[in-house]
């Protein structure tokens, strides 16, 4: 069997129709790449439509305002990569005259872009013989060859790499590597998939030996840690509230939240009104405090758990200081905070 040209003969006939394949613009390879990172085709692309849309060349992308950028990703996580996309516009505007890095070599060297985003530029862009790989690829190859090397040390990154990249041919390197992470993402699917009618199924060898579910081999990460979050939703007589912007290398740098009073245990009403009574825009004898949600809401990043509660501080006095409730929408916040203002809809 010649595992390549079956595997391009599966896509011709079962690849989906997606923008980002009618094109071999590296600024729009690019974009894609960037946004369906640690996200589902479904959930990317009107992302990608808006992105398109908003900033259809690398120039309007590095002059626009990090915050446009950072409301226009609002939802889609791990806000570096877009804070990354940013500073990369901007590099190769300033430093490449706007021209885009058109080696795998060159692709490095951009803030946010690692092996996989670089081979996939490289090929699909410039027809470079670099292979990808990604989930769908690891999936795939350790299936297909039964390997049991753990995809996330360095030596299975090493191992799988050398293997696509013997498997990837010169000619049409671009197809081969959208055609692999097809076929993974669509047929060699990570949960049931049907291997009665895969174009492998006589030669693969945990279908044979019957480890389709228990490979690839994912070393388990470290405990996910759990945090209490309470955030303070202050509503004034003057119709204004307070938000505030996170600094720092945390998560979700430079985006907006409401004042947070984090805690080392789940907060009950007398702990968060003390925190209340101290601040400086509070008179002790004009205010209410209420509970908005009775059970925590708990967000999960890949790190740790947010368990949160929100909390209402009715004030019976202006906030010069705040912002007027119906701006609220337009500041780039978490999803978290996203999904309380369009449930508490200000």
């Amino acid at each position: 069997m010649n595992l390549q040209q079956t595997l391009i003969n599966w896509y011709l006939v079962n690849k989906r129709d997606l923008p980002w394949r009618n094109t071999t613009n590296p600024y729009y390879i690019w974009l894609s790449e960037i946004i369906l990172q640690q996200t589902q085709v479904a959930q990317g692309l009107p992302y990608y439509t808006s992105f398109v849309t908003n900033f259809p060349s690398v120039f309007d992308l590095a002059k626009a305002d990090e915050s446009s950028i950072l409301k226009l990703w609002q939802g889609l996580g791990y806000y570096s990569r877009a804070r990354n996309l940013h500073a990369s516009a901007q590099y190769i505007v300033s430093e490449l005259n706007g021209e885009f890095p058109n080696t795998y070599s060159e692709l490095l060297k951009l803030k946010g872009v690692g092996d996989y985003t670089a081979s996939a530029i490289a090929s699909i862009s410039f027809n470079e013989k670099t292979a990808v790989v990604d989930g769908n690829v690891y999936r795939f190859l350790s299936r297909f060859y039964g390997i049991d090397t753990p995809i996330n040390i360095s030596k299975g990154f090493k191992e799988f790499k050398a293997l696509a990249q013997d498997l990837i041919q010169s000619v049409d390197p671009a197809t081969f590597n959208q055609a692999i992470m097809e076929f993974g993402a669509r047929q060699c699917k990570p949960k049931s998939p049907d291997c009665t009618v895969c174009p492998f199924n006589q030669s693969c060898v945990a279908y044979a030996k019957g480890t389709i579910a228990s490979l690839p081999v994912k070393i388990k990460a470290s405990k996910v840690k759990k945090k209490y979050f309470n955030y303070l939703v202050v509503l004034s007589n003057d119709n204004k509230t307070l938000l505030e912007q996170r600094q720092g290398k945390g998560i979700w740098q430079n985006l907006y939240q409401f004042p947070l009073v984090e805690t080392d245990k789940p907060a009950n009403y007398d702990m968060i009104v003390d925190t209340v009574k101290s601040l400086d825009y509070v008179n002790e004898e004009t205010f209410e405090l209420s509970l908005y949600n009775t059970s925590d809401i708990v967000h999960k990043l890949s790190h740790q758990h947010l368990n949160t509660k929100f909390w209402i501080l009715t004030l019976n006095s202006n906030l010069p200081q705040g912002v007027p409730v119906q701006k609220v929408e337009s500041f780039p916040v978490p999803i978290l905070i996203g999904n309380f203002i369009e449930d508490f809809n200000f």
